[in-house]
């Protein structure tokens, strides 16, 4: 509680530093914010034409399958491969003034949310012009997955950030790790091609009930199932608490280590 009650009085500084990171992600750069969107258009493109043409998929309108689960998991890709060295990169800032260092973080995962909420107006709007349309019953539980994945997001960040201090092998370590969670995540695949023998292996990994519910949501219009979204919940809050946790206990020599 007394956490909560720290980063709330700092919550100028998150919103501050969110800016500063939005604002300065593309700087110089010719498209500058456009890169926002750009991103997963083109990533979807390599996607579609390796899986639609070269590796033939049989899922119906596969360009919408892959888009709706992508845009997410780059969010959560990104978040964790990139915001593991977050504390190393304001090293200064946490050497000089005092601040709850769960800003740092918070702050970062945070500017790339705002990202896939930009990202999802593309999708929503994809949806519409290809004619799949939204269910609104459905699109009524599309908050509630994304605060999940949030929640999910921001723990495991913490988790890495926090680590790499210490080890900084870690954060080359996880660009393989988060490679082969892609691979192990349905974002390229549906899960019921998972053979039923590995299937309670498959549901282990967090990120599948999340990719699921977005894929319920958004490509088959349909309202998530109520063990998908449980199971989606569990990890959110598992993850985040043991997140704050460990960074908690870590944060204390920071500056020591950096």
């Amino acid at each position: 509680m007394q956490t909560i009650k720290e980063l709330y009085a700092y919550r100028t500084m998150i919103a501050s530093l969110v800016r500063r990171d939005l604002k300065g992600r593309y700087k110089g750069s010719v498209l500058g914010f456009f890169w926002t969107f750009l991103n997963p258009l083109m990533q979807l493109g390599v996607y579609t034409l390796v899986f639609s043409i070269i590796m033939r998929s049989n899922i119906e309108d596969f360009y919408l399958f892959l888009f709706v689960a992508l845009v997410p998991w780059i969010f959560f890709s990104t978040s964790v491969q990139a915001g593991a060295g977050c504390i190393r990169g304001q090293q200064d800032l946490v050497k000089k003034i005092y601040f709850p260092r769960e800003v740092i973080p918070l702050s970062f995962v945070t500017s790339q949310f705002v990202n896939m909420l930009l990202s999802l107006l593309v999708v929503l709007a994809v949806l519409l012009v290809a004619g799949k349309g939204w269910n609104l019953a459905a699109m009524c539980f599309l908050p509630l997955i994304m605060l999940i994945e949030y929640m999910l997001t921001l723990g495991i960040t913490l988790l890495v950030s926090s680590i790499t201090v210490y080890l900084r092998d870690l954060e080359y370590f996880l660009g393989i790790v988060v490679m082969a969670w892609q691979f192990l995540t349905p974002v390229m695949y549906s899960v019921d091609q998972v053979p039923d023998a590995l299937l309670p292996i498959f549901m282990l990994n967090p990120m599948t009930p999340v990719i699921i519910a977005y894929r319920d949501i958004l490509y088959y219009k349909t309202i998530p199932q109520f063990g998908t979204l449980l199971s989606a919940v569990a990890f959110g809050i598992v993850m985040l608490l043991a997140g704050f946790l460990v960074f908690s206990r870590l944060k204390r020599h920071f500056a020591e280590e950096l």
